[in-house]
């Protein structure tokens, strides 16, 4: 069962990043990811469906319009088979779950922001937005848990979780505007609802690690004169990455911290 949800969740994940392409591309500037059909940026020739196959149709065509004979990006096929892995480590960690659907909705999101915040610096209303109730009727369906014993002290806990960390962010916009921006705040929100739905050490460590990781980059890069202190670093992917510590190894590290003092 768990090596067929692994399995299964990978080819959703293949088709799902193949979306998340139009989404990264189209949401920033505005446009619908329904219509018009995915085309050729370059000719204009709308995209056949037989070349429309996750990754092996982008190696089939060598990476080149089948028309015009331009290149191809290949982070297309990297942001398709990046979240086919990503859905799919994330069906083996969970196994079959109630709490799965919330979280390979998460790990959506998380690739299209992320790749959204360092094209654009931005983190578009139109995502974020919907999240939260998307992942509050998620989250409380993994708490009602069907088939085994409902929780929903953990669906308390998220939506405090949701509140305290979007507190916590707009308390820090307001004292240091120039460290991020209101859609940091608003993703703020939405992590703390996972992270809550974990464990009060999920969302301590979540929010730490962000800034952790988001510091470390941030002094990598001065370090390589490649940014200065005025520079603009993108901080949604860190944030994103910091919740992903925080789910994956924050209540055994603080179990452990508590214990040990």
């Amino acid at each position: 069962m768990s090596a067929a949800l692994v399995l299964l969740s990978g080819l959703v994940g293949l088709a799902i990043g193949s979306f998340l392409n139009v989404v990264v591309w189209r949401v920033p500037r505005g446009e619908s990811v329904v219509h018009p059909p995915s085309a050729c940026p370059r000719c204009g020739h709308a995209i056949r469906g037989r070349d429309n196959v996750p990754v092996l149709s982008w190696l089939v065509l060598r990476g080149r319009c089948r028309d015009c004979g331009e290149p191809i990006s290949p982070r297309y096929p990297l942001v398709e088979l990046g979240t086919g892995v990503l859905f799919a480590l994330t069906a083996w960690w969970t196994g079959p779950e109630w709490v799965l659907p919330a979280l390979l909705y998460l790990v959506a999101i998380s690739v299209a922001l992320a790749l959204i915040d360092i094209d654009t610096h931005r983190l578009p209303n139109a995502i974020v937005l919907p999240s939260y109730p998307v992942a509050v009727v998620l989250l409380a369906l993994a708490s009602w848990n069907p088939t085994g014993d409902a929780d929903w002290q953990a669906l308390v806990r998220a939506l405090i979780g949701g509140a305290v960390l979007y507190a916590v962010y707009f308390v820090t916009v307001l004292v240091y505007p120039a460290g991020m921006g209101f859609g940091d705040v608003k993703l703020a929100g939405v992590l703390g609802l996972y992270l809550g739905w974990f464990g009060w050490g999920a969302l301590a460590l979540g929010w730490f690690a962000a800034f952790v990781l988001g510091g470390v980059y941030a002094v990598a890069l001065l370090a390589r004169g490649r940014a200065g202190r005025k520079s603009a670093i993108p901080f949604g992917p860190w944030m994103l990455l910091g919740a992903a510590f925080g789910i994956v190894a924050g209540e055994p590290l603080w179990t452990w911290y508590l214990g040990s003092i």
